[in-house]
């Protein structure tokens, strides 16, 4: 199994990516998609994500398959429990893990 590519990895200039964002101010969830190229013309595509105001400035690097993954499930509504619970449970234990429901 290989490791998942990083954005130093992939060679991708963060400043240069047009950023779509879910809202205003620090937490705002940021995409990005990205292009590269390997050489045969063929190149990848990359979804990457962040949040706003992370002092990190951590990416998430996701690849076409994984995004489209993610949004079926989101359209099928495999998250609607965690969205609706909304109790905010698992980061007042501030460990990480997910809430029973």
């Amino acid at each position: 199994m290989t490791a998942k590519p990083t954005v130093s990895d992939l060679g991708i200039d963060l400043a240069a990516q047009a950023w779509q964002r879910s809202g205003r101010g620090d937490g705002a969830l940021e995409v990005a998609f990205a292009r590269t190229e390997d050489g045969t013309g063929k190149g990848a595509e990359w979804v990457l994500m962040r949040v706003a105001g992370d002092p990190a400035q951590r990416v998430l690097v996701f690849d076409r398959h994984e995004w489209e993954c993610f949004l079926d499930g989101a359209r099928n509504g495999e998250f609607d429990a965690a969205a609706s619970r909304g109790d905010g449970a698992a980061a007042s234990r501030g460990d990480g893990a997910a809430a029973s429901p």
